[in-house]
């Protein structure tokens, strides 16, 4: 006798502190699954994710991406770099093995 596996689930998140957003269902009778999850970009847009699987087709998936793209404020510039001068670097001079002096002690 071979098991006829049937089941549904969904879940969702709405983390208004982290900014969290998504969302999952799916549902399976026999060999055939069919579900959606949505998650909200970095951007603003939401991704939407459609599926099906079964023993003919294999997985399919569609792939939305919902909404403008949302980026937050301004760009931020890098600040200027300042270059420093190379360091003195010599075999002679007080104590030492290159920097500020070299082999040898005066």
């Amino acid at each position: 006798m071979v098991a006829h596996p049937k089941y549904s689930y969904n879940y969702g998140v709405a983390d208004g502190v982290t900014g969290d957003r998504k969302s999952q269902h799916e549902s399976r009778d026999g060999g055939v699954v069919k579900g959606s999850y949505s998650v909200v970009e970095p951007d603003g847009s939401v991704r939407v994710v459609d599926y099906a699987a079964d023993d003919v087709n294999g997985f399919n998936a569609v792939v939305k991406k919902i909404g403008p793209s949302v980026h937050a404020g301004a760009p931020v510039h890098a600040a200027p770099v300042a270059v420093a001068a190379p360091a003195p670097f010599g075999h002679g001079g007080a104590y030492g093995h290159g920097f500020l002096g070299g082999h040898g002690h005066y």
